[in-house]
């Protein structure tokens, strides 16, 4: 008899569900950290307490991403060999991407990020 997975809809909403969920913690906690760094300027961003919601995000769209492709390929370590290398390289440009926005709005104040200027 052949057996026929079934689709994995269910890690979909997981990984849905995870990727939201740490978004918000996320943007908590960089709401915090900036207020908290614009009135104290040594202290840092670096803190676990940023880079783990982060990495919740980084998990639950890696999760729900390789369930999707998943659903259209079939095969499991297909979808999470193409997953896993694209939400890497989408994490370290999001990461760079705020090092940098953080890194102008401390030279120039929100002058300095304000996209409506030009």
């Amino acid at each position: 008899m052949y057996y026929l997975p079934e689709p994995p809809y269910f890690l979909v909403f997981v990984g849905l569900f995870v990727g939201i969920t740490c978004g918000l913690a996320f943007e908590a906690t960089l709401k915090q950290k900036v207020s908290t760094w614009l009135k104290t300027p040594n202290s840092s961003l670096r803190d676990l307490d940023l880079q783990l919601p982060f990495l919740g995000i980084c998990l639950g769209i890696c999760v729900f991403l390789s369930s999707g492709v998943e659903i259209f390929l079939g095969d499991r370590w297909l979808s999470y060999a193409i997953s896993l290398p694209v939400t890497l390289f989408i994490a370290a440009l999001v990461w760079r991407q705020l090092d940098s926005l953080l890194k102008q709005l401390k030279a120039g104040g929100s002058r300095a990020i304000d996209l409506d200027a030009f």
